[in-house]
């Protein structure tokens, strides 16, 4: 994260779950995390599928791209289970990398 932008990412963090979660049905989790130095903020989030990831896809370029960026600076992007060749091509382009599931279940 950008230094001194802790206040501004926990508003735009606020804004884009509000609207994540009224208007993204299949967006199962949308969570923003920060460590206690107020440094790092990793982002989880997880979709009913591949169609509901690339609808969050276009919402964001949208409403958020801009702010987004000017805030936070993305270092490392893990997509896991089995996302559609669109998914793969559009995040894989921003340096995405894919792990595949072997085994386990989620409750």
């Amino acid at each position: 994260m950008k230094s001194g932008r802790v206040d501004d990412l926990k508003a735009l963090a606020t804004e884009m779950s509000s609207r994540t979660e009224e208007h993204e049905p299949g967006a199962v989790t949308y969570e923003y995390n920060l460590n206690s130095e107020g440094t790092e903020c990793h982002i989880y989030e997880r979709y009913a599928d591949s169609s509901a990831l690339m609808t969050h896809l276009g919402n964001f370029q949208e409403h958020f791209a801009g702010r987004f960026f000017d805030i936070l600076e993305i270092k490392r992007w893990t997509v896991y289970g089995n996302p559609s060749e669109e998914v793969r091509n559009t995040l894989g382009g921003m340096g995405a990398t894919f792990f595949n599931p072997i085994a386990g279940f989620s409750r």
